[in-house]
């Protein structure tokens, strides 16, 4: 394979004809990527870190290349954004022909059809049989700061409930939204005003049941904050950054029947979940919810940057005239991107592939708990399995040997991503084009590094 280390070598093509093996010849980082990397030291704030210790020039498959021709199995898919595969070739033609066509013209000033195209997919798509609409952004924290605007404006309050280990984004608001202090939000305040935290269901740690965590929310938003002033409720169905956690049977449905019961707006959280990651279209179908509002992105355009919320027509309708958009907001590049990648999901099998990958990811990850009591819990649907690390004795969470084992394997060339509010937890979300045989070679080195951790 041609490597980037000259002027005249060119880079490999990405997408699905990219060999699909893990192949190490230099050591991580290689030197053509250990220059690219000391150049984004002297070019990038020291806060845009890096995971893995390459620089990226192809991707496909279940793999991404790097410039010194070391392939590396990608169990982290952009933390889950190539969900269909990256530079997948439908989404790849689409971009390149409204390229062609036009770049931007702000959807503000000069409508296009792909725009609203998008926006009647999502109103399809998306949970519960009521008149939708939708406006697209460009990521997921712009998404769910709209989301609470448009909540804010229906119903004229102002309080908004988030709940411990949730994670919403980077901006001034969604940091007072996210529980975790490092990296996200330590240094960085004030915060948005009347944000509340509530706590979530968490069963590993929490021993309730749905309906007992549920009363104990429920409890604590008349008490301390009062149905009256409370705007919005808005949780991921499963946690993403906070661990993967999964609710107990019946928590969504209790806070969101209440949510209904006092007029208040409940917004689902699918940035991460969504679009086919859980083994479901949306994460809220797996709990039979129907939220009144969703945020979406990652997924949602094959890669490039776009985002939206979609909800009840007459909750997305609150606002004035002018006062939901952006320059960028549904770019028309983005939104071909956004078509194609729908028309994968909708067609190609890939919402039964997440489920099988699913499947291998449960049973490997079972199997190894069984000889091994560092591995406390493991969780997920479909195409987005965690294993929790803890110590064997006291549950106590263990972030030391998750961060070991996450380098070790990442040295070994398998991407994988750490998460959770105490650092103890690794997060599989390959892309769904990944085949079996590389899946599982990347799940026998993460086996591998936990041996030796």
């Amino acid at each position: 394979m041609a490597l980037l280390d000259t002027a005249s070598a060119t880079v490999p093509l990405g997408g699905p004809d990219l060999p699909q093996e893990r192949r190490l010849v230099t050591e991580l980082p290689g030197p053509r990527s250990a220059e690219i990397l000391a150049r984004k030291a002297e070019a990038v704030p020291a806060g845009v870190g890096h995971t893995v210790p390459v620089a990226a020039v192809a991707a496909g498959g279940g793999v991404v290349v790097d410039a010194d021709g070391n392939s590396l199995i990608d169990l982290g898919s952009g933390i889950a954004v190539t969900t269909v595969g990256n530079a997948h070739p439908k989404v790849a033609a689409a971009v390149a022909a409204q390229a062609a066509q036009f770049t931007h013209t702000c959807f503000m000033i000069s409508p296009y059809e792909s725009y609203i195209e998008v926006a009647e997919a999502l109103n399809r798509l998306t949970p519960g049989d009521f008149a939708k609409k939708s406006a697209l952004f460009n990521s997921g924290a712009e998404a769910v700061e709209n989301a609470i605007k448009i909540a804010r404006k229906h119903t004229g309050r102002q309080a908004v409930v988030a709940f411990d280990h949730g994670y919403h984004g980077r901006t001034n608001l969604t940091m007072a939204l996210t529980a975790k202090s490092m990296p996200y939000k330590s240094g960085f305040g004030p915060f948005a005003p009347e944000v509340y935290r509530a706590p979530m269901s968490y069963p590993f740690r929490d021993g309730l049941s749905g309906p007992e965590a549920a009363a104990r929310v429920i409890l604590q938003l008349e008490k301390q904050i009062g149905a009256d002033n409370l705007a919005a409720v808005i949780i991921e169905p499963i946690q993403g950054e906070g661990g993967f956690i999964v609710p107990a049977e019946g928590f969504l449905p209790a806070i969101l029947d209440w949510s209904r019961e006092n007029g208040v707006v409940f917004i689902a959280d699918e940035v991460q979940t969504g679009f086919a990651r859980t083994g479901r279209m949306f994460a809220s179908e797996i709990f039979g919810i129907e939220p009144d509002l969703i945020t979406t992105a990652k997924g949602i355009a094959g890669g490039l940057p776009l985002a939206a919320v979609t909800g009840r027509a007459e909750i997305m309708d609150a606002s004035h005239a002018g006062g939901l958009g952006g320059t960028y907001g549904g770019n028309p590049i983005a939104c071909a991107a956004a078509l194609a990648a729908i028309d994968v999901f909708e067609n190609d099998g890939v919402i039964e592939r997440a489920r099988e990958i699913g499947e291998i990811l449960v049973q490997r990850l079972t199997a190894l708990q069984a000889g091994d009591a560092r591995i406390g819990d493991i969780r997920g649907h479909g195409a987005m399995i965690a294993a929790e690390f803890v110590d064997p004795e006291t549950k106590a969470p263990d972030a030391a040997l998750t961060a070991a084992v996450a380098k070790a394997a990442i040295a070994k060339g398998v991407i994988v991503l750490t998460c959770g509010t105490y650092g103890n937890v690794i997060r599989f979300l390959p892309p769904l084009s990944i085949g079996d045989d590389l899946l599982n070679e990347g799940l026998d080195v993460v086996a591998e590094a936990l041996a030796s951790a």
